[in-house]
């Protein structure tokens, strides 16, 4: 394949003592003509391959049913009425809906009704504890900038908005529904400059003001990469303020008595843990918690006495389990009117449900009616009952909501369903370990149509590995797609994520970055040694973390794959922190400023990883113009690399979309992405003709 021409920079740095390449510092700049040039030619180049794919177009049909399946969010439920996510077939977008006392449902916010293009995306919302208000943010373009708003849930009149600047902004309201609290960044005039995606600050509002007349209420003089979190108590007595520097796995936490002084006392700062804490309605302060156990518990203090506020004087209500890690709770009444709790623990990458006395003195009952999968959330009413309601999905079931009754706490029955356009294809799940380099087990669920290695097929491994995500079972249109044609795919929990808790975490991170990158490697060479794929049919498929991830892998074990999906991916960890949001990942990743942390990233960084007359895997780069989190510079830089470098036969191309960012997308949009990328791979790992791709 003849390439577009990308002149090699002479370019070397001395990092500390170490001298640094950059032949490809240009393709930094989106401005830069030649950046320009050498984009247009890629996408001239690109499109013409995957135009040629024999089997996008059956991979589109079939992902055309797949990726239409409906989803259906937990509710949320506030004085009387219900609010909820809900997408059918045929919708780009969820809705937002409320279910009044009556049972009459209605739409509240429909961003296709907002804008037909499809490009406005609902990316949080919160009502008031009365349900008679809504706070809610869009963002348009993929930008995920958040323009706050408050409508009146009766009327759907608009009270107030937009309120710029509220990016990644928690709500909390205060009784009655005429103030908030919120978070917002400072002007971009008011912070140096480059750091306008900082600085944010927690501000009192009441609704219908100028934002300019906020209370400042919290983050002068802190951190500038802080997020913040914001919660007030059902009584609007206490407010909850945390903080936590970028994606640092610790946060520091305050507590003010709102109907005193409502100065903000310290419950936790300065600690290396992270502890979710709120007043609910009994009166106790709850912590949830990994302060000295990595693995989670729930517990309760006296918020009106701060001696109790040290975790030695916490009574625990659900204590650390040996082999599972707590993720949510809710508290519910039992059928005497005793409080409990209703607590989701995660064991080997997969949810279960148990009842735990509010009072401390144990576990009541499992929930032995949840089906093997993932718990997206638990709910129940602020004011009490006995009902929960749980969101669940799993590989073969579009994010659902089934409903928990104290009377019977074994049990769950379906609340809705989230339908299907089309007929979802059999699915036999397998959960396997391969043994990493340093003897780690690492957790695999393979999933394919026969449930067998019976014969080596076309395999897709997928990971993700960092910033404590979990990887647990969920309904995937692409994985089901690839299944349904005969291939395996295979998910693997790697060090790095949540699934064993902390430790599992911090044994993924900073100088042990390179341990997830070992998980991953050892999970391709267990599908071979087992016979379920060869090295000739294995590819590897990861996003934004998940990119870095199968860069690490391309340049590390090229041997070891046929294909790679890389989208929105980290590639140079050199200067990774100079762009979009990176500043917040150094307690990730290290940072490139201190002379040994930049050891730690030069020793995996993809982009200064490769090496010139290496036969390289087939490559295909997604990325999105508007992604403000990873900037598509860093997939330029490597395709480019490895375009020079290469002495394969096969591709490495780049493809871009414009108008879409790193989060949320129209179902069209997917659809058209996720065709593109399983054509590609099974293009490159030997796939049969496709016959079981169409439903």
């Amino acid at each position: 394949m003849r390439y577009p021409e990308a002149p090699r920079l002479d370019l070397i740095e001395d990092l500390h003592g170490t001298a640094v390449a950059d032949p490809y510092r240009w393709l930094e700049d989106v401005e830069d003509h030649r950046t320009r040039a050498w984009t247009d030619a890629q996408d001239a180049l690109t499109a013409t391959a995957l135009a040629a794919l024999p089997l996008r177009a059956r991979f589109a049909e079939r992902l055309e049913q797949l990726v239409h399946a409906g989803a259906v969010g937990v509710p949320a439920h506030r004085g009387g009425r219900a609010f909820s996510t809900r997408r059918d077939p045929g919708q780009e977008h969820a809705v937002l809906r409320v279910r009044e006392p009556d049972g009459t449902v209605r739409v509240l916010v429909d961003p296709m009704a907002i804008d037909p293009a499809g490009t406005t995306t609902l990316d949080a919302w919160s009502p008031s504890w009365e349900g008679d208000r809504l706070a809610y943010q869009l963002s348009t373009g993929g930008d995920e900038e958040s323009r706050l708003y408050v409508l009146d849930v009766a009327t759907g009149e608009q009270l107030d908005g937009p309120v710029d600047r509220c990016r990644y902004s928690p709500v909390a309201w205060l009784p009655g529904g005429e103030e908030l609290f919120y978070v917002r960044r400072l002007a971009p005039d008011q912070v140096p400059a480059g750091e306008e995606q900082f600085h944010r600050r927690v501000w009192r509002h009441r609704v219908g003001a100028d934002p300019g007349t906020d209370a400042l209420v919290h983050g002068e003089g802190l951190d500038p990469t802080n997020y913040y979190g914001v919660h007030t108590s059902r009584d609007g007595r206490w407010l909850v303020v945390s903080a936590s520097a970028g994606t640092a796995p610790r946060d520091d936490v305050w507590l003010a008595d709102l109907s005193a002084a409502g100065e903000l006392r310290e419950l936790q700062v300065g600690v290396d843990a992270q502890t979710s804490a709120w007043v609910a309605r009994d009166g106790r302060l709850w912590l949830l918690s990994d302060r000295g156990t990595p693995r989670r518990r729930l517990a309760v203090a006296d918020p009106e006495d701060a001696a109790t506020w040290a975790p030695e004087a916490w009574t625990d209500v659900v204590p650390q389990q040996e082999d599972g890690v707590l993720s949510d709770v809710a508290l519910v009444d039992g059928p005497d009117g005793a409080l409990q709790v209703l607590a989701v623990h995660s064991v080997d990458a997969t949810d279960r449900l148990s009842v735990w006395a509010a009072d401390g003195t144990g576990k009541q009952h499992d929930v032995t009616a949840l089906p093997p999968g993932s718990v997206s959330g638990v709910s129940s009413r602020p004011e009490g009952g006995t009902t929960a309601w749980v969101g669940y999905t799993d590989y073969a079931t579009p994010p659902s909501v089934l409903r928990w009754e104290a009377t019977d706490p074994t049990a769950l029955a379906e609340h809705e369903r989230a339908p299907v356009a089309g007929a979802v294809p059999d699915v036999t799940v397998v959960e396997t370990h391969a043994t990493s380099a340093d003897g780690t087990p690492v957790h695999l669920f393979v999933l394919s149509g026969t449930g067998r290695p019976d014969t080596p097929r076309p395999t897709v491994l997928y990971g993700y590995g960092g910033f404590n995500v979990s990887l647990t079972p969920a309904y995937s249109a692409q994985a089901l797609s690839w299944v349904a044609a005969g291939g395996v795919w295979v998910v693997a929990n790697l060090r790095g994520g949540s699934e064993h808790g902390e430790e599992w975490h911090r044994a993924g991170m900073r100088e042990r970055k390179q341990n997830v990158f070992d998980d991953f490697a050892a999970a391709g060479e267990h599908l071979v040694a087992e016979g379920w794929t060869t090295p000739a049919q294995l590819a590897v498929f990861g996003g934004s973390n998940g990119g870095l991830l199968v860069g690490a892998t391309l340049t590390q074990r090229p041997d070891l794959v046929a294909a790679v999906v890389c989208s929105a991916p980290l590639l140079d960890m050199v200067r990774y922190e100079r762009f979009g949001l990176g500043r917040t990942w150094n307690d990730e990743y290290g940072t490139a400023d201190d002379p040994v942390e930049l050891g730690w990233l030069l020793g995996y960084s993809p982009y200064h990883a490769v090496r010139e007359g290496t036969a390289y895997p087939a490559v295909l780069f997604t990325t999105f113009e508007s992604d403000t989190r990873v900037d598509p510079l860093h997939a330029r830089k490597l395709a480019a690399a490895l375009q020079h470098a290469t002495t394969a036969d096969a591709p490495v191309l780049l493809r871009r979309e414009i108008s879409v960012g790193h989060g949320a997308r129209a179902v069209s949009r997917t659809v058209g992405l996720a065709a593109d990328q399983l054509a590609f791979l099974a293009q490159h790992t030997g796939f049969p003709d496709g016959s079981g791709i169409q439903g």
